[in-house]
């Protein structure tokens, strides 16, 4: 059976890539994805699954029970789209003015949908059950903690594992690539006010300006991160955005500052996220300006378990071959909410290769960002073959 996966993955491509097609030329943000939730519903009725619904947000738990009891594998993909335009000039872009598919998490559905079809068919296989986990607002405010704390992942007992596929449109198609440990880091934001006295552009000396401030409080904020971090336990901090002021002639009464916050660690999350507390308070302070900060936690770092990866490495070399897969030397200093399922159970966060082969690869959130769709039979096979291997006997070894 394991040499037939990914044959009959390929024979699911025209449903895969019509079903993409569809959520991408119709994406929705958020939490709420009403049109997205019925388009998943409809491309999986007629299989013998137990469907919940999410109560507080669009998604949807698919069960898929096996011929006798046992374990539990869940399966994610995500549903929402970025609030960004598109600019690929694909025949099926965007039909919404603003809103793209711009991280695959179309694809991320659309293949789960696929594995969906193609485990039905080893029910009599299976000891235990799949959970489909189709997931809105990965991109903000977050949608898998809800999920976990409606309980719906839980319904017929704990989860023995959890598994995530994303795609990666800058590494080469076909290819899993994954690692033990962090592979993604924790995301926080910073909001801060410093507000000075405004006044005439000519005469700095009767005004506090905010923006030279604003400017030293950047500097201070390199210095810190580079000089007071270990580089084995990186972190980034980046002024993603900063405002002040009209006119030229005119010193404004404040400055604002949006700071990404990126870790890997419990530890380096807390000092980077106090140090950088610290600076923004006491550097404007010495100027005398006053400050406001608030910081907005986000999702913790993702981290995968020793066991997911050598799980999917098993799964990678039995269906796709030997040379498949690829051990990342690094994590990404991207963020993922799938987070919050790694520190409940065991399981692995996944990259599959999907650089297009006819034009210069895009990074995901680009406006260009395209998949080369032959990558997908990949990914629906490593879903189907990440479940069979712990809920059957002898399909993938």
């Amino acid at each position: 059976m394991t040499s037939t996966l990914l044959s009959e993955a390929q024979a699911l491509q025209g449903r895969t890539v019509a079903l993409r097609r569809e959520i991408h030329q119709h994406p929705e943000l958020g939490l709420n994805l009403p049109r997205t939730q019925k388009t998943v519903l409809d491309a999986l009725s007629g299989l013998d699954l137990d469907i919940t619904l999410s109560k507080q947000t669009s998604g949807i738990l698919a069960t898929l029970h096996g011929a006798r009891p046992g374990p539990a594998v869940l399966l994610r993909g995500d549903m929402d789209a970025l609030p960004m335009p598109e600019e690929t000039g694909l025949d099926f872009a965007s039909s919404q003015q603003g809103c793209m598919h711009a991280c695959g998490h179309d694809s991320h559905t659309a293949m789960l949908v696929s594995a969906a079809h193609l485990l039905h068919d080893y029910r009599e296989h299976i000891n235990g059950s799949v959970r489909f986990m189709f997931q809105p607002g990965e991109e903000g405010p977050g949608g898998a903690k809800p999920m976990l704390d409606e309980g719906i992942l839980d319904t017929d007992g704990k989860l023995q594992s959890v598994y995530a596929l994303h795609v990666e449109p800058e590494l080469p198609s076909g290819v899993i690539a994954c690692r033990t440990g962090a592979i993604l880091a924790a995301v926080d934001t910073v909001f801060a006010r410093l507000v000075g006295k405004g006044g005439h552009g000519s005469q700095p000396h009767n005004a506090v300006d905010p923006i030279p401030i604003a400017c030293e409080v950047v500097q201070a904020i390199q210095t810190f991160v580079t000089r007071r971090f270990d580089v084995f336990d990186p972190v980034v901090a980046t002024v993603g955005r900063i405002q002040s002021g009209t006119v030229s002639n005119v010193i404004p009464e404040f400055a604002e500052m949006d700071i990404t916050l990126r870790s890997l660690s419990v530890e380096a999350r807390q000092r980077l996220a106090d140090g950088i507390e610290r600076l923004l308070r006491q550097i404007p302070a010495a100027h005398g300006l006053e400050v406001s900060v608030e910081i907005e936690r986000g999702y913790p770092p993702t981290v995968n378990h020793a066991s997911g990866e050598q799980a999917v490495i098993r799964a990678t070399q039995a269906v796709l071959g030997e040379d498949r897969y690829m051990q990342m030397a690094a994590p990404y200093m991207g963020a993922e909410d799938f987070s919050y399922l790694l520190e409940r159970y065991p399981g692995a966060f996944v990259f599959l290769g999907a650089a297009p082969t006819d034009r210069p690869a895009q990074p995901c959130h680009s406006s260009r960002m395209m998949l080369d769709e032959e990558a997908f039979p990949a990914g629906v096979a490593m879903y189907a073959a990440l479940a069979l291997q712990e809920l059957s006997t002898g399909v993938v070894s």
